[in-house]
């Protein structure tokens, strides 16, 4: 059953509101009256049921999943913040100061499992049309990037621990009696396969490759001595296990973590982490305002060419306009996707000065994508993703371009406020200057 917000209209008995000691003319304050919530509560009703007790009022929940992105916060920390900050409780539609956390953390994951991807790309779409309709028909430059998932970095020798360690646990679970657990032999082992020492590398080798033989034989003797019962019940487990100690240098589609499979290698190019394991994710932002109007999780390490085609139908779907021209990098080709036309960088053989030119103009303004990009992973929580499966790789992207989004626009609506106070201060010291002058 969906739960209300409380009636900003009807004033408390014994405790002052919150709009009789904030500031009214905060970023948040400001964002939240732009925001249309009640277009959220239409959107999210049918997610509801029309019995039991009432949830979390929707505002609240929405809320909350903005003010994490915006400010790069967890789900437990947004809580902590929360209780100490007017404004945040204001932002989520609260008439008086509390003093308790306004739900358990869990339930912002259970809010997202709830609304899905098609729910979040809502709170996206409301980003983008906040910033006036002057944004949905301009040209957009579109990149992509890698979205690094929550895991340490994938080694032969970390993997081949961790079956240790689960192969013991399925036995203990199971109740079975292993030959040899192997509990001091292979933590001695991992010791000697991380030594920094370049004197010991045949010591390494031999100690990596021990690790790799122990995890396959208990992988083997779980086989063996599993009931059909826990078999079934394990045989998912086992299969990636088994892949995982078969998989070689130079295989397709590795398995590069045992609680998050769907992780996959990205190479970009860069000096200082020349790979990331996670998505790959594409951004469509407009060439004029900056506003990012579309991102697209993709499992892996798909092309280039791949992505524009699904982070256009996006833009589409959200925002009912299509760009008429897409400026792109030299790794994707130039093509026609619907009504918009896919440039990328050319020698510009039979074209005139003036269509060079505008070219020209238009790459300059694609350079702009790159440090939005790096403000989304630096301040919108997409430099490392915490949430689980493949749907938290595409909510993460989408909530951290929401998030650009609206930091954008409070940005702006500050410094309208900032110029407009100026300006009044000004036009009273000319007037003060006058009557004087008069007198």
């Amino acid at each position: 059953m969906i739960g209300k917000s409380p009636n900003e209209r009807q004033k408390h008995l014994f405790l002052p509101n919150l709009t009789d000691f904030i500031n009214l003319r905060h970023q948040l304050c400001q964002l939240a009256e732009k925001i249309d919530w009640q277009q959220f509560e239409a959107d999210f009703a049918p997610f509801y049921s029309t019995l039991g007790s009432p949830a979390k009022p929707i505002r609240l929940m929405v809320g909350l999943l903005i003010l994490k992105q915006i400010y790069n916060l967890g789900d437990e920390t947004v809580m902590a913040e929360w209780v100490s900050n007017p404004y945040y409780q204001y932002f989520c539609g609260e008439t008086v100061f509390q003093w308790e956390y306004p739900c358990d953390p869990s339930d912002l994951v259970h809010f997202r499992h709830r609304i899905g991807v098609e729910g979040v790309e809502k709170v996206l779409a409301v980003s983008i049309l906040i910033h006036g309709e002057e944004v949905l028909n301009e040209d957009v430059s579109i990149d992509t990037t890698a979205q690094p998932k929550n895991i340490t970095y994938p080694t032969e020798t970390k993997l081949a621990v961790k079956i240790i360690k689960q192969c013991r646990k399925i036995a203990k679970q199971e109740e079975i009696q292993l030959r040899q657990s192997y509990k001091f032999e292979a933590k001695d082992l991992l010791k000697v396969a991380n030594a920094k020492s370049e004197k010991k590398a045949k010591e390494k080798k031999k100690a990596r490759k021990k690790l790799k033989t122990i995890a396959g034989r208990l992988v083997r003797e779980l086989r063996r001595k599993l009931s059909a019962e826990s078999l079934a019940k394990n045989e998912e487990k086992l299969l990636i296990y088994e892949k995982v100690l078969a998989q070689k240098k130079n295989d397709k589609e590795k398995i590069y973590s045992l609680h998050a499979r769907e992780v996959g290698c990205i190479a970009k190019g860069k000096e200082h982490k020349k790979y990331e394991f996670g998505s790959k994710v594409a951004f469509a932002v407009g060439q004029k305002s900056n506003v990012i109007k579309a991102a697209v999780s993709f499992k892996g390490n798909p092309n280039d060419n791949q992505t524009v085609e699904k982070t256009l139908e996006q833009q589409q779907r959200l925002t009912g306009a299509s760009p008429k021209r897409a400026y792109v990098d030299r790794g994707i080709k130039s093509q026609q996707v619907g009504e918009t036309e896919i440039i990328a960088p050319s020698n510009g053989k039979g074209k005139t000065a003036a269509e060079k030119a505008k070219l020209r103009k238009g790459f300059r303004r694609r350079a702009g994508i790159e440090p939005i990009i790096g403000h989304t992973k630096s301040e919108c929580g997409m430099e490392r993703n915490y949430l689980k499966g493949e749907v938290g790789d595409q909510m993460n992207a989408i909530l951290a371009a929401s998030a650009f989004n609206f930091r954008s626009w409070m940005r702006k609506a500050v410094e309208t406020i900032i110029f407009v106070w100026k300006y009044l201060q000004i036009w009273w010291a000319e007037g003060q200057q006058r009557r004087l002058q008069a007198n």
